[in-house]
């Protein structure tokens, strides 16, 4: 595999290549690595016509190096001419690195899917592309959803405040695009975690629910969505327990699994959701304890009071799960004694 200098001024980049979003933060970062150690790996050209080159990746070390005025390039220049091989190439390139976003992901695949000029199968983008049928499935699917949440979908599983995962949009997915869309964005907003998006969307896809009804739950707020589905679930369960035959009730467990499940969803959720806010403990230092002294008079009261209010809040938390801890407890040693 031979690499060669080749003039930047003879090098185009390739506009239909699978990946078009370049993080600046990142290329500044990178530019700055070609300039400390130079460029570490070489990009892929074809030729073209008048002597000239596309590339087939690499379009930020490119752009990168371009920015810093270097003459040339190093690269390899490939000599495959076939457009779907060379657009394969391409996805398989930016699979192995950052930034290829799940957006970039479902576009490449779906143009391999449906454009006349590939016209490839799910089956065969697997083989070719070592990742399962699922995979490519799922990153198409989120094309369904409009710009607005396209922009905030990320790679990755990490829950961020105005940011989507592919994990949170699948359970939603299939929802008519009029509460699929606006679901998203309140998802977004509060920062859902996936067991509560899927509790939110069977709410939705619940049929004994009318659109009018649902459209009117798009201006609740994540939490409220989900205290409606406690409810509605448990009212759903009451009904389905009072029509049942009466003879049949005999046999019933008074504690129905049904309305437990319900409940312990609800208990799961505050949990969650608090998991999620809380920032991973860091202990003060004592440098920043004694930094208290550094404090103007005149803010101290402020200071001390919002210390208070911490303080009295961590602790009202600490008794109430503290509660439920023990309680956990008691029921795991009386189902131990039983067995």
């Amino acid at each position: 595999m031979d690499i060669i200098d080749i003039p930047i001024s003879l090098i185009e980049e390739d506009t239909d290549q699978p990946r078009y979003q370049f993080d600046e933060e990142s290329l500044q970062e990178l530019m700055k690595s070609i300039e400390e150690l130079g460029l570490l790996s070489p990009i892929k050209v074809r030729t073209t016509s008048g002597g000239r080159y596309k590339i087939i990746y690499g379009n930020r070390r490119y752009k990168a190096s371009k920015m810093l005025g270097r003459p040339v390039i190093p690269c390899i220049v490939s000599t495959v001419t076939d457009e779907l091989e060379i657009y394969l190439e391409q996805i398989a390139e930016n699979l192995t690195r950052e930034g290829f976003s799940p957006i970039e992901e479902g576009e490449a695949f779906n143009k391999l899917l449906n454009d006349p000029k590939f016209s490839s199968s799910t089956k065969y983008l697997s083989s070719k592309l070592g990742k399962p049928e699922a995979y490519i499935k799922n990153k198409c699917e989120l094309l369904k959803f409009g710009n607005a949440v396209k922009k905030l979908v990320v790679s990755g599983t990490e829950i961020k405040k105005d940011k989507l995962t592919e994990d949170q949009l699948m359970p939603i997915k299939d929802l008519p695009i009029e509460h699929r869309d606006p679901l998203a964005l309140i998802i977004a907003r509060d920062e859902l975690p996936v067991s509560d998006v899927k509790r939110i969307a069977r709410l939705f896809k619940d049929k004994d629910l009318s659109s009018g009804t649902k459209d009117k739950l798009l201006y609740k707020s994540g939490r409220e969505l989900l205290e409606t589905w406690f409810v509605f679930e448990q009212n759903k369960a009451e009904r389905a327990k009072a029509a049942e035959p009466k003879a049949a009730v005999k046999n019933v467990n008074p504690e129905k699994e049904e309305p437990e499940r319900v409940k312990a969803a609800l208990i799961e959720g505050k949990l969650q959701r608090l998991l999620a806010a809380l920032p991973a403990h860091s202990p003060l230092s004592a440098e920043m304890i004694s930094s208290f002294e550094g404090i103007q008079a005149s803010d101290k009261d402020n200071f001390l009071r919002g210390l208070d209010m911490l303080i009295e809040s961590l602790e009202k938390h600490l008794a109430d799960w503290r509660t439920v801890k023990d309680l956990a407890n008691s029921k795991v040693s009386a189902t131990e004694t039983t067995e």
